[in-house]
C-alpha cells in the first residue's frame, strides 16, 4: 500500500487568519490523497471559524494522539480546555499563550517522529513573548527544539528560493553578526538543502552584497571584499556553485534571479521584500538544514482581514504540498546515496 504521510498543523494565533486558512486548505479534497492531518489547536475555535466562513466540507474529529488518525477527517488534538473568547483581528495575551501551546505540542510530536511534517500557522511574536521571554520566531523555536545550529530560513515557490544569513535580527545588529565563517556555513546549508530537499543536482547560488551597490568597490563599505567574497571563494573551493556578491537592487531589478536556483541574502528584508513582492500569497517559508520538516505560509496573522472570510489559503496549501515533497525527496536522496558505487581501478599492464 502507498504510504500516507502524517501532516501536523499548529493553529497559530486564533484571532488571526490561521484557523480560516487551515479550514479552507483542508476543504480541498486533493490534500487528502496521500496525507492524514492532525491540527494542534482547539475544536471549538475551528468550529467557530467554520461556521463564520460557512465551510461546507470541513469534517473533523477529536483525537488524543497521532497513532490512530482518521484519513478522511481533520483530526484535532485539543491543546487547551479552558473557555476561549475569540476576537478576530485583536491582539490578546490568551491568543499568544494558546499559539505557543499549539506550537509546543506540534514540535514535540515532530521531533519524536510522530508526524512527518509540521505546518505552522501564523503567530504574533509580541503576544507569545508575554508568555515566553526572548521568543524570536517559529523558525528559531523549531530549530532549537531540533538541536540544530545550521538551520536556515528559506522562502520558496516554484521559481524563486531566497535563503537568509541572519533571520529576525535588528538591522543595526546585522553587520556585527555577519562574518565570513557564518556565510560559508549558510552556503553549505543552502547547497545541501537544495540537493537533498529539492532534488537539484548542481544548484547555482547567487550571493547578495550587504551594502548599496555591493559596496561600490569599497566606497560604501568593505564587507563585500573582506567578508562576503572570501566566503564565496571558499564555497567554490568546496565544489559549491556560488556566485557574487551582487548588488541586491540591480540583481532583482534585472531579473537575474532567473539564472539561479537560489539566492542567499544577508538580512531579513533584503531577501523577503523582493520575494514577497514577486510571490506573496503563494510562497512557503521553509526551515532548511534540519533533520525534521517544517513549513509555514509566507504571510502573518493579517488581523485586518481576520474573520471576514476573505483570506486566501494558497500559501498554506502550498506549505502542505512542499512539506510532503521534501519528505519524499529525502527518502529518494537517501536511497540514491546509501550505496554509492565504489571506484574501481583497473591495472591495464
Amino acid at each position: 500500500m502507498e504510504r500516507r504521510y502524517k501532516v501536523g498543523i499548529s493553529l497559530g494565533d486564533y484571532n488571526g487568519v490561521g484557523p480560516e486558512v487551515i479550514i479552507k486548505a483542508l476543504e480541498d479534497e486533493r490534500v487528502f490523497r496521500h496525507c492524514s492531518f492532525v491540527v494542534y489547536g482547539q475544536r471549538s475555535v475551528l468550529s467557530f471559524y467554520a461556521k463564520l466562513i460557512k465551510a461546507q466540507h470541513f469534517n473533523m474529529q477529536e483525537v488524543t494522539d497521532t497513532h490512530k488518525l482518521n484519513p478522511k477527517a481533520v483530526n484535532v488534538i485539543n491543546c487547551w480546555n479552558e473557555q476561549t473568547t475569540i476576537e478576530p483581528g485583536q491582539m490578546t495575551a490568551d491568543a499568544g499563550l494558546r499559539a505557543l501551546q499549539c506550537l509546543e505540542a506540534g514540535v514535540k510530536d515532530l521531533v519524536a517522529g510522530e508526524i512527518d511534517v509540521l505546518v505552522t500557522a501564523p503567530i504574533n511574536k509580541s503576544t507569545v513573548n508575554q508568555h515566553q521571554a526572548n521568543f524570536k520566531g517559529q523558525t528559531e523555536y523549531v530549530a532549537e527544539a531540533a538541536g540544530s545550529k545550521t538551520n536556515m530560513m528559506l522562502l520558496a515557490d516554484d521559481s524563486l528560493r531566497v535563503g537568509l544569513v541572519t533571520n529576525h535580527v535588528s538591522l543595526k545588529d546585522v553587520t556585527g553578526q555577519i562574518d565570513s565563517n557564518l556565510i560559508s556555513s549558510k552556503l553549505e546549508t543552502l547547497n545541501t538543502t537544495l540537493k537533498r530537499d529539492f532534488m537539484i543536482h548542481k544548484p547555482r547560488i547567487a550571493v547578495l552584497g550587504l551594502n548599496p551597490h555591493a559596496g561600490d568597490n569599497s566606497l560604501l563599505g568593505k564587507e563585500e571584499k573582506e567578508i562576503i567574497a572570501p566566503a564565496v571563494n571558499r564555497a567554490k573551493d568546496k565544489g559549491i556553485y556560488a556566485f557574487g556578491p551582487y548588488p541586491a537592487d540591480g540583481f532583482f531589478g534585472a531579473h537575474q534571479y532567473n539564472k539561479f536556483d537560489a539566492v542567499l541574502a544577508m538580512y531579513h528584508d533584503q531577501g523577503l521584500v523582493p520575494f514577497k513582492t514577486l510571490s506573496f500569497g503563494t510562497g512557503v517559508n521553509y526551515t532548511g538544514g534540519l533533520n525534521i520538516v517544517r513549513t509555514s505560509p509566507d504571510h502573518g496573522t493579517a488581523y485586518d482581514i481576520a474573520g471576514k472570510g476573505i483570506a486566501e489559503a494558497d500559501s498554506l496549501r502550498n506549505a502542505i504540498f512542499m512539506g510532503v515533497d521534501v519528505v519524499k525527496n529525502r527518502e529518494t536522496y537517501k536511497e540514491m546515496t546509501a550505496n554509492p558505487v565504489e571506484k574501481v581501478v583497473v591495472d591495464r599492464e
